[in-house]
């Protein structure tokens, strides 16, 4: 019997695989995945929206009864007709976002020529943003441009969005935005 090259490669490919493969006890028959979930009884489910990106994966995400509220278990959705219960590495991580021991709980500020960060409350941090943004607008503002023509503007300050909105949260954001008279605002759905 002559062997030829090519056969010799594919004998000693098929060889190789039925060794590893055949010795390991791996069967390389189709079968059908099933994941073993422990069913959490205990807490209750409620559907939402992963906040990532805008195709909008459908998430079950369960809470404990015990009156903490907080998230316990967070998985993808199989009757939601997006994404049929599977999840990018994003979404899978999702739980991470609401229980992360190294998020921090209070915002971080850091004053102007400043090389350190400090916790300050969310009612300080709030004002002073806002106090900033009437500041530059109010700075900023143009009535009308060098012809004359009424614009009503500010070109000093920036929006650019979420795509974790939803559109009636975009409405708003743009409302918002435009009655301070904003021009540029952008909006990304995963960057």
């Amino acid at each position: 019997m002559t062997v030829n090259r090519r056969q010799f490669l594919k004998l000693s490919a098929g060889a190789t695989l039925a060794s590893a493969f055949g010795g390991l006890g791996i069967s390389l028959a189709p079968s059908v995945a099933r994941a073993e979930l422990q069913k959490l009884q205990w807490a209750k489910q409620t559907t939402s929206v992963c906040c990532y990106c805008a195709v909008g994966c459908g998430l079950i995400v369960h809470t404990a009864k015990n009156g903490e509220g907080r998230a316990v278990n967070v998985e993808g959705d199989p009757d939601h007709p997006i994404n049929e219960g599977s999840l990018c590495p994003k979404g899978a991580s999702i739980f991470q976002l609401g229980e992360n021991n190294a998020r921090s709980p209070k915002p971080l500020y850091r004053a102007p020529n400043s090389g350190e960060w400090k916790e300050v409350e969310w009612d300080w941090a709030l004002t002073e943003i806002a106090r900033r943004v009437k500041k530059t607008r109010d700075e900023s503002f143009q009535l009308a441009n060098a012809a004359g023509e009424k614009v009503n503007r500010t070109e000093a300050i920036a929006s650019f969005g979420s795509a974790a909105m939803d559109n009636e949260e975009c409405w708003a954001y743009q409302v918002i935005l435009r009655s301070l008279g904003l021009v540029f605002i952008e909006h990304q759905a995963r960057i």
